[in-house]
C-alpha cells in the first residue's frame, strides 16, 4: 500500500502508464503493458505526479528506468490485487454487471441521448457537448475518436479519465449507489460452492432484470449456457423470467433476494 499511493493518491493526477489500455483484457495483460512502459513516458508522467506533491528518493530510480523498481510496482500490484480485489470479485463483478445492463437498457430504448441523459447528475448531455463534474477544468476534443465509456465500483462522486489527451478516450464513471451491494447472507465463495462458480455469478448479476442475452455477454458464457443456468434458478424459485418483447427478462424472486440478505423465510423450521 506504502508503495501504491505514493503512485495513485488521493487527488487530480496520477500517471497513466498505471492503466494501461491492455488491462481491458485481465490483470495480466494490464501488468505485461505496464512493464513494457517506455523509459521516456515513465520519466514524463512521473515529472507531472511531481507538481502535485512531493515524491520519495526511490522514484528517481523509476524515473530513471531502473527495471528492479518497475518490477516492485508490478509485484505490488498483483499483491494488492489478490488480496483486496480476488475476495470480492463476485460481489464487484455483480454490482458492475447490473449497472452496465441499465446502461444497454437506456441506450436500447432511448438511444444515445438516453444513455447520456441516464447519467444525470455526475454527467449533462447537451449536445454536441458532455459535460461532467471533474476535479480540473478543462475540455476533451474526441475529433471523431468515441468515447468509451467504463462503470467502476471504486470510483465515487465523480468520473474520471485518462491525463493524457492523446490516448485513446476513457471515462471511467462511478456505478449507482443501489447496485453496490454492502451485504450479502451468503457471501462469493459461500455462494460458490452453494450453488457453483458460474450460477453463483447468475444469481448476483441479477441484482437488476437482466436479459438472457445481457448476462451472457457480461458473464462471457453462451446464450444457450445463459439460458440453462437461469432455468436451473427459476426451478429452485430464486428467479422469475418475463417477456420483454423478445427478450427474457430475469429478476429475483423475494426467495433469491433473501438468500442474498441471510434472511432466508421459514429458515428456522429448517433447523429441525
Amino acid at each position: 500500500m506504502a508503495l501504491l499511493e505514493v503512485l495513485a493518491p488521493m487527488g487530480p493526477y496520477w500517471p497513466d502508464f498505471l492503466t494501461p489500455h491492455e488491462s481491458r483484457n485481465g490483470l495480466e495483460s494490464g501488468l505485461t503493458a505496464l512493464m513494457s512502459t517506455s523509459r521516456e513516458r515513465v520519466r514524463e508522467e512521473l515529472h507531472r505526479l511531481s507538481r502535485h506533491r512531493r515524491l520519495p528518493g526511490w522514484i528517481n530510480g523509476l524515473a530513471g528506468g531502473d527495471a528492479i523498481e518497475m518490477t516492485r510496482i508490478g509485484a505490488a500490484i498483483r499483491s494488492y490485487h489478490e488480496v483486496a480485489i480476488v475476495p470480492y470479485q463476485s460481489l464487484i463483478h455483480a454490482a458492475v454487471t447490473a449497472d452496465r445492463a441499465q446502461r444497454a437498457r437506456d441506450l436500447l430504448e432511448n438511444g444515445t441521448e438516453g444513455l447520456l441523459n441516464g447519467m444525470t447528475p455526475i454527467m449533462r448531455w447537451r449536445s454536441p457537448v458532455l459535460e461532467v463534474d471533474y476535479d480540473l477544468d478543462g475540455e476533451l476534443h474526441l475529433r471523431g475518436r468515441g468515447l468509451k465509456l467504463v462503470p467502476s465500483y471504486f470510483c465515487r462522486r465523480k468520473p474520471v479519465t485518462l491525463a493524457d489527451p492523446d490516448l485513446p478516450p476513457v471515462l471511467i464513471y462511478p456505478i449507482e449507489q443501489r447496485h453496490r451491494w454492502t451485504h450479502t447472507g451468503v457471501h462469493g465463495r459461500g455462494l460458490e460452492e452453494l450453488l457453483g462458480r458460474t450460477r453463483a455469478a447468475v444469481l448476483l448479476s441479477l441484482a437488476t432484470s437482466t436479459t438472457t442475452t445481457e448476462l451472457a455477454r457480461a458473464l462471457r458464457i453462451s446464450p444457450a449456457s445463459a439460458s440453462r443456468h437461469t432455468a436451473v434458478l427459476r426451478e429452485a424459485g430464486l428467479i422469475a423470467t418475463r417477456r420483454d418483447g423478445t427478450a427474457a427478462l430475469h429478476l429475483l424472486t423475494p426467495l433469491g433476494i433473501a438468500l442474498l440478505d441471510g434472511e432466508v423465510p421459514g429458515a428456522g423450521a429448517l433447523t429441525a
